[in-house]
């Protein structure tokens, strides 16, 4: 028997979360910290539990089929792995079939522990979801499932006011069919008769697979340089703009409708003019001032819901960065925190690293490290797509640009790329070299002796200098190699450099 509980935090290494949806049926077994699980584990099969239940209120007996045999397969592969913290979890597709109590029992028979959410449950996750993914997250989260649309307001990290309604992927082609003005009005109608209208101008947060598939259609037409939809930023405008765009061409018969999207299944192609045009109905509706992206909801939720609060403050960014690299080499991101410090000092006015000071160059200082762990022809390369590529929780793409220019400079890179440009302001990438400039003083002047950041220090004397002190008995480590290394951070910030071989001195 496979011992299932409510919470999926009480400590366990492993924890995963069964997700019993009205279009797929998924495992993800997390591991690593909390505030920023990493996925150990990620299989789904497509049941379209939801398609029955859209056509006569019941689950098909084929999808119920698939259904039970994915779930078999999890419930083995959990024991085997010997994964104890476990939350098994049924949306709209069960939540709204007559026969939907009968499917529970027989997953309770294989020893699951399955809890059937109600639509306002769902939308409370999805909105911790988000919330847990983007600290300080106020509007609207809109998470769109196969069976179901979740609509909740989000403010001071709490949720309010959540609805579900039969909105659903599998259900937009029966609602869509008698054209397209008819489809506004019952959408209209249906926010109206949930009573729930968001003020206008709020950020509208995105969850789910099929909303995920047109951030990742926006993306490739706008030749995007990042290719993970955590984030993206969609402008209303161009929203409606795709929208409009992928109904026109369904109306032509174009086949497909969508050319292949790596990452991207078949399925979610074939639904894309659907859930498009759903997504401008509620741009019209709703009258956000922007459209956010995200990769985490329900499950995510789920994991941080059960968060103490201390866990709860981390700064999602460096816990995820820390385990990362501390996963390539135990004890690596302590190191990097202690050269983050000495380097925040040639950073005037920077507050000192810390999950509540500077996320950015923290990380970028992990990960600068960490690439050294890679042979030199790749590393700069190998970093730069961890800056761009990785799912970072608690960064957007102009955060994503500066660590990746910061981890070109640790290399000797100063040179910005135009893809950079098109993330973040010339100003910030500025910065970000500096950043990188003084972690590649501080890792090959100290050669990683950690009693060199005791005995020595970078500072700038603002609009006069930048300095380089050492303890006395210490001095020979400075070799022509550091002082072109000083005199490349000294030129970045328009400053004449200085080597200062008596540290105690210097500061008097």
């Amino acid at each position: 028997m496979i011992r299932s509980r409510t919470s999926v935090l009480a400590g366990d290494t492993q924890r995963a979360i069964i997700d019993i949806g009205s279009n797929t049926v998924r495992m993800v077994i997390y591991g690593g910290p909390l505030r920023a699980p990493a996925v150990l584990f990620n299989e789904k099969v497509t049941a379209r539990l939801g398609k029955g239940v859209a056509e006569d209120g019941r689950l098909a007996s084929k999808g119920m089929q698939t259904a039970h045999a994915a779930l078999a397969r999890f419930a083995t592969l959990l024991a085997l792995r010997g994964v104890r913290d476990i939350a098994t979890v049924a949306t709209a597709a069960v939540r709204d079939a007559s026969n939907g109590p009968a499917f529970l029992a027989s997953v309770a028979a294989l020893g699951l522990s399955p809890r059937l959410l109600s639509g306002e449950e769902e939308a409370v996750a999805s909105a911790h979801g988000v919330l847990s993914a983007f600290p300080g997250a106020q509007g609207i989260v809109g998470d769109l499932g196969g069976g179901s649309l979740e609509l909740i307001d989000i403010a001071n990290n709490a949720c309010t006011h959540g609805v579900s309604l039969p909105l659903g992927t599998l259900r937009l082609p029966a609602l869509r069919a008698e054209g397209s003005e008819r489809f506004n009005r019952r959408v209209h109608k249906m926010l109206q008769g949930a009573d729930w209208y968001g003020a206008a101008g709020q950020t509208l947060y995105l969850v789910g697979g099929s909303l995920r598939a047109l951030a990742r259609f926006a993306m490739v037409q706008q030749n995007w340089p990042i290719d993970d939809p955590h984030g993206f930023v969609l402008a209303p405008e161009d929203a409606l703009k795709m929208a409009r765009s992928l109904s026109a061409k369904a109306r032509a018969g174009q086949v497909p409708v969508v050319a292949p999207i790596a990452g991207v299944s078949t399925s979610r192609l074939a639904s894309m003019p659907h859930a498009g045009a759903l997504l401008g109905v509620l741009v019209r509706e709703l009258q956000p001032s922007r459209l956010v992206f995200s990769g985490w909801g329900l499950r995510e939720g789920l994991l941080a819901a059960g968060m103490d609060a201390a866990v709860a403050q981390q700064d999602p960014l460096i816990a995820g960065v820390a385990a990362f690299v501390d996963a390539q080499q135990p004890g690596l991101a302590a190191a990097a925190a202690q050269v983050a410090v000495w380097t925040a000092q040639a950073n005037p006015g920077a507050p000192l690293p810390s999950a509540a000071g500077e996320p950015l160059r923290h990380a970028a200082t992990m990960l600068a490290l960490a690439s050294l762990r890679t042979e030199p022809n790749v590393r700069a390369e190998q970093a730069v797509q961890w800056a761009l590529r990785k799912r970072w929780i608690g960064v957007n793409a102009a955060g994503r640009a500066m660590i990746a220019m910061a981890v070109l400079a640790n290399s000797g890179q100063v040179a910005i790329p135009p893809d950079l440009l098109r993330l973040a302001p010339l100003a910030s990438l500025h910065e970000a070299v500096a950043w990188g400039l003084a972690t590649r003083i501080a890792r090959r002047f100290s050669g990683g002796a950690e009693e060199v950041f005791t005995a020595s220090c970078l500072t700038v004397v603002p609009g006069k200098r930048l300095v380089l002190s050492v303890r006395a008995d210490l001095s020979a480590l400075y070799t022509d190699a550091t002082a072109k290394d000083l005199r490349a951070l000294a030129d970045w910030l328009g400053l004449p450099a200085k080597f200062e071989p008596n540290l105690a001195q210097n500061l008097s």
